[in-house]
């Protein structure tokens, strides 16, 4: 239990340290490079959904999307505190699958509490059925007197690796003119944690689980 606390506590401190960090200094949609490099930036955007920039169904998906965060922390802790009686010590199982559930925690803060310390946000629109961005910089406010309600926040986004930023050749057929951006999703830590968690028990599952799935 310790290495699952000291890996979710490590975490989350950068995940939120960051954002609030992003929240606070950056215009909604400004984006800089980092250390002069043209393929990491530094772009801030606002996400309502899932990872990487996905959202569906308007607010009722956003709910949605919280209930399952939370369900998922929920059957993490049970399995933690099953592992703990089993005695199970494997980094291979134990280090993935705190980075996974820091960032469930990590992107769940967002929101359910941004909308509430924060004094602008991207908020949706009923009238138009559409999440509209703000301008400005965002300032910290006393809790629950932000721009919006409890479980109303977005998620902040700002890790952008365009690693390949090309506009195809008038002349070609078909994709003549058009834009090709590779990695083009904006992400955060907590996407990040939860990313590299996956893979890493993807790769060492047989370390990870030796005698199979056990849940």
């Amino acid at each position: 239990m310790k290495k699952i606390a000291f890996v979710t506590l490590i975490i989350l401190l950068i995940d939120q340290a960051s954002k609030f960090y992003i929240k606070t200094n950056f215009q909604y949609g400004e984006s800089i490079p980092v250390m002069g490099l043209d393929w990491f930036r530094m772009t801030f955007v606002e996400n309502p959904g899932m990872a990487y920039g996905f959202h569906f169904g308007g607010l009722l998906g956003k709910y949605f999307l919280v209930i399952v965060r939370l369900f998922l922390i929920g059957g993490m802790i049970y399995l933690f505190m099953k592992w703990k009686k089993q005695g199970i010590t494997t980094n291979y199982l134990l280090i993935p699958m705190a980075m996974i559930f820091a960032g469930a925690i990590g992107n769940l803060i967002d929101g359910m509490f941004y909308g509430m310390i924060f004094d602008s946000g991207t908020v949706y629109d009923e009238s138009v059925n559409r999440w509209i961005e703000y301008g400005g910089v965002s300032k910290v406010v006393p809790f629950g007197e932000g721009y919006s309600s409890f479980m109303k926040g977005c998620v902040v986004d700002m890790l952008h690796f365009p690693l390949i930023d090309w506009t195809v050749p008038e002349s070609w057929p078909l994709l003549g003119g058009k834009q090709i951006e590779f990695f083009k999703y904006i992400f955060n830590v907590a996407d990040a944690a939860i990313s590299v968690g996956a893979a890493l028990l993807l790769i060492f599952r047989k370390k990870a689980f030796p005698n199979g799935l056990d849940f």
